[in-house]
């Protein structure tokens, strides 16, 4: 661990890529206060910003992984442009989901499916889809399967669930990935559409 220290950043991510984890954790540890720091700088809010941090380095592992990073500038450079990217595409979501048009002249408020009350097709659908989801879930390594359930229903951290499972923090967002990958190619197999 220690020769890793004396690694520059994109030594560490060449090592990662070749499947050295250890040197991901220390691009974690090198970079994360700064980081962390830069997101709730923008958005003012803990809990949103620990969310934010946990994406921006599910999304470099994912992406290292991959292949598909390349070393045409600093790691913390590139880094924190996939945090800032994560905070605008929140703050798109959300400002998409607190917006109503009323642009056209037919619109009548009253009669549009998307701004009542789901029906009872709209149930069954969507209970149909829980459904399939839990039997994805079940199907999953017992490791992968843990990962999932505690950030997706029980809403932890990664350094929480880190902390629970007792592995390290990269172990944890490796399991959230090759869950979500998993899960996609059980729905493949057996023609699951997982979309309402």
């Amino acid at each position: 661990m220690q020769v890793l220290k004396t690694l520059t950043d994109d030594q560490l991510v060449a090592h990662y890529a070749k499947g050295n984890n250890s040197a991901f954790d220390e691009l974690l540890t090198r970079h994360q206060s700064r980081v962390f720091s830069y997101i709730l700088h923008i958005v003012k809010n803990r809990d949103l910003a620990e969310d934010i941090f946990q994406e921006t380095f599910v999304k470099a592992i994912m992406t290292i992984k991959q292949g598909r990073y390349s070393e045409n500038g600093k790691f913390v450079a590139w880094i924190t442009r996939i945090a800032h990217n994560l905070v605008i595409d929140y703050y798109r979501q959300e400002k998409s989901e607190n917006t109503v048009s009323t642009d056209e002249d037919e619109t009548n408020l009253l009669n549009r499916k998307d701004l009542c009350e789901s029906n009872i097709e709209d149930e069954m659908v969507v209970e149909q889809i829980h459904n399939d989801v839990k039997r994805i879930i079940d199907a999953l390594p017992e490791s992968q399967r843990e990962v999932l359930v505690m950030r997706y229903y029980r809403n932890m951290s990664f350094k929480e669930i880190a902390d629970s499972t007792n592995v390290s923090i990269n172990t944890a967002l490796g399991r959230m990935r090759y869950a979500i990958m998993n899960m996609r190619r059980i729905a493949e197999e057996h023609n699951i559409v997982l979309t309402f």
